[in-house]
């Protein structure tokens, strides 16, 4: 299955300009005018409509709160940390940002665990040592359906691990370059590229190595996907930042923020119309602070509901 029945977010206590992660993540901006306590209150107000627009189309939503302390202002993007698997797996994943580690948090381990069967845990988190670095459905796009990974090579996400993840998840790899209208990397894939069961939306002109972008495009092609292409200045407003989601009845849906919705062009909605309910969300808060978008808020969850095995087995 591509699309998740279950997603969980995390609310974003003490939201904020996260100033370790501004270095390679150039979408952040600050919002002139506000406050702390402001962005606070809009960052809340985001994010419960977010929550209530999911459950209001159906989907099973879990919802965490972030701590006061320790602070982790990013705490509100989780699928950089951790992967969830159908096979009971769940992989977690080492994080170029010192503040944003501690985002991985045995306790939403533990709900999850009440709920779904967890079998092992991967932590992979130790590269951080040796500054490498893989951050979750940020640097990787799964296509679960055909057992495909993309991933743009960039400061979070390291080619080795990428592979070598891969390989434990029994994906066949595809590793590109992309590039921002700045020549700067994309720091993360999520932003420039979504892959759906059917279709995928993918910034091919920010790919510049005509082989790299050839072998993205066949790997697509190969796989009965219909490619909608996003210039940069989509990208800019996280038009590539999208998530194919499965709720429990109804079409399947395609979550995606208000400013992404709003620069794609009608055919191009209309195109993705064809395989999927839009779902806009109104987070221009979160994604101008937090250099994020919709896809980054939503951590899937495919692991089995089951009855959870005594005592995951945790592997280094």
């Amino acid at each position: 299955m591509q699309s998740a029945r279950t997603v969980f977010l995390v609310r974003p206590t003490r939201f904020t300009f996260n100033v370790e992660t501004a270095q390679s993540n150039h979408f952040q901006r600050y919002m002139a005018g506000l406050d702390a306590e402001a962005i606070q209150a809009r960052a809340f107000a985001e994010f419960d409509a977010v929550v209530a627009t999911l459950r209001a189309h159906h989907m099973q939503v879990l919802v965490f709160e972030a701590p006061a302390e320790p602070h982790t202002p990013d705490a509100v993007f989780p699928n950089n940390w951790g992967t969830f698997h159908p096979d009971g797996r769940v992989l977690l994943y080492p994080m170029c940002a010192p503040n944003r580690r501690p985002e991985r948090r045995p306790d939403i381990l533990e709900t999850l665990g009440q709920h779904f069967g967890i079998r092992e845990v991967v932590d992979l988190s130790e590269h951080e040592q040796a500054g490498r670095f893989l951050e979750g459905t940020g640097s990787i796009i799964f296509d679960h359906v055909h057992r495909i990974a993309y991933a743009a090579l960039s400061a979070r996400t390291d080619e080795g691990l990428f592979r070598e993840v891969a390989a434990k998840l029994g994906y066949e790899p595809v590793a590109f370059r992309a590039h921002d209208a700045d020549g700067h990397d994309i720091y993360h894939t999520n932003v420039m590229m979504c892959v759906g069961a059917r279709f995928a939306v993918v910034c091919l002109e920010s790919i510049t190595n005509p082989a790299e972008r050839a072998a993205v495009v066949e790997s697509l092609t190969r796989t009965g996907h219909e490619i909608l292409p996003i210039t940069l200045a989509q990208v800019a407003c996280f038009a590539g930042n999208m998530l194919t989601l499965q709720p429990s009845h109804g079409p399947e849906l395609l979550a995606l923020s208000q400013s992404a919705y709003d620069a794609l062009r009608p055919e191009e909605r209309q195109l993705l119309e064809q395989y999927a309910e839009l779902l806009p969300l109104t987070i221009p808060t979160i994604e101008t602070i937090g250099g994020g978008s919709a896809r980054c808020m939503l951590a899937e969850v495919f692991l089995p509901v089951a009855e959870p095995v005594a005592g995951p087995h945790r592997q280094q």
